[in-house]
């Protein structure tokens, strides 16, 4: 590592072969070289000794709602992108929807790039959408570099954002799969939705069972068909109900290609603790009971499931009534998710190795970016958060980086402080202290 500009060191390195002392070294944003810790440090390399703190690579958040532009008092990049920094987050893909105008298109596509272009603290990258009447758009948006596409198979809640039914699923999915695309799937059928009881009001299990495992296990059933019937890439979203593990699990084994993510939130927390009327619980599908959340896990530990993604869907204070049938549905997660996943996962046996699997490996392995992001290794990104994994803190909404802060974490105590957060070997926060922006927009072949 004679050319080292950069040297950071610890007991504690997460690298693909395991946990263990090293020293890291970084040249020209790139790790070169991955040395014993007591290696020595080259002349002019500075040399940033962590201790015992764990240096590991910055996680890959693949779900996140900035909704920028056109709804950024919701969100926004600047806003976004610090929260993620502060969380241990070092690159993020953008949904398309909730942003106006919505990634369906490639002009569309350019527009939110310049608007992101000098607000990211972090890489971002973009999902492109898939709708009923833009089929056409797909091929384009696949070369102008988008990571895959969005679908819903149930409203989306928004009105420039209409799902598909059955046949337009169809057609979009050969569509993708003729240039071997992905195919990213919000889940739920809306024909058992609606015919799911509809009461209203401020009780959660009442809006729990407006929200039935049945309509997510058909709905993934229907996908698991058309994907095999037409040999697609197809990627499950936010999986909540553990009830179509079974079925994902056979159809890998029948070589579909499916994979399938879960979020913070259906690992963290539970039905039977969201109180009434507290809407900053409100996410579709729900948050489901604790002997559900014990299958995820199990499903997690056994890779049914591949990995674990904030769906961070935030909005404005006042969406989030005390109505469970008309408050904005959404859990606002990115500063908070590493923390989160680490306290539920150690309390349950795993390591953080586990945790650097699910959040960061294979994520970037989801949108094609393990060549760059994703693991301490030779060759990738220097991207990296240092983590305090016995601290503790308790969540205070006013210590939050998102532009509005409401989050269903409020008053919880979690493991596991990020001191400090590097992208391509520039520290960009540290004790919350951030740096001007120096994120890159990534697409999916740069």
């Amino acid at each position: 590592m004679s050319d080292a500009e950069l040297v950071l060191r610890s007991t504690r390195v997460i690298t693909p072969e395991g946990t263990r002392a090293a020293s890291v070294a970084v040249t020209d944003g790139r790790i070169t070289a991955v040395l014993p810790h007591d290696a020595p440090v080259p002349e002019g390399a500075r040399l940033e000794d962590l201790g015992d703190h764990v240096l590991l690579p910055g996680l890959v958040d693949t779900h996140v709602h900035v909704n920028d532009p056109g709804r950024t008092e919701w969100e926004g990049f600047w806003t976004a992108t610090r929260a993620a920094a502060a969380g241990g987050i070092t690159t993020l893909v953008d949904m398309p929807l909730n942003s106006l105008p919505p990634t369906t298109t490639v002009p569309h596509l350019r527009t939110k790039q310049q608007v992101a272009a000098d607000k990211a603290h972090v890489d971002v990258g973009f999902w492109g959408g898939a709708l009923p009447d833009n089929t056409k758009e797909l091929r384009s948006l696949h070369e102008a570099g988008v990571f895959g596409f969005k679908a819903f198979l149930s409203p989306s809640g928004v009105d420039e954002f209409p799902h598909l039914e059955r046949d337009p699923l169809a057609r979009t999915m050969a569509e993708i799969a003729a240039f071997d695309g992905l195919l990213i799937v919000h889940a739920e059928d809306p024909h058992l939705l609606s015919s799911a009881p509809q009461r209203g009001g401020p009780r959660y299990a009442d809006f729990l069972a407006s929200r039935p495992r049945d309509a997510e296990d058909t709905a993934i059933a229907q996908l698991i068909r058309e994907a095999k019937a037409l040999q697609a890439r197809v990627h499950v979203l936010h999986l909540s109900s553990s009830d179509a593990l079974p079925m994902i699990a056979q159809a890998r084994a029948e070589g579909v290609r499916i994979t399938v993510e879960t979020c913070p939130h259906y690992l963290t927390l539970t039905a039977e603790e969201v109180p009434d009327g507290a809407s900053e619980f409100k996410c579709c599908p729900p948050i489901r009971e604790a002997a559900n959340q014990d299958l995820l896990w199990q499903a997690l530990a056994d890779g049914t499931i591949d990995c674990v993604v904030t769906d961070h869907s935030p909005s404005t204070a006042d969406l989030k009534t005390d109505d469970f049938a008309t408050a904005w549905g959404g859990i606002s997660g990115l500063q908070l998710s590493l923390a989160a996943v680490w306290t539920e996962a150690r309390r349950r046996g795993h390591g953080l190795e586990d945790v650097v699997r699910w959040m960061s490996t294979r994520t970037s392995e989801l949108v094609g970016l393990d060549d760059r992001k994703g693991a301490i290794a030779v060759g990738r990104d220097a991207d990296f958060a240092v983590l305090a994994p016995d601290e503790t803190f308790t969540v205070d909404p006013v210590a939050l980086q998102h532009r509005n802060r409401v989050t269903a974490y409020a008053g919880r105590t979690l493991h596991g402080v990020v001191k400090s957060t590097w992208l391509r070997g520039q520290r960009i926060v540290a004790d919350g202290e951030f740096t001007e922006p120096k994120g890159r927009l990534l697409t999916r072949t740069s």
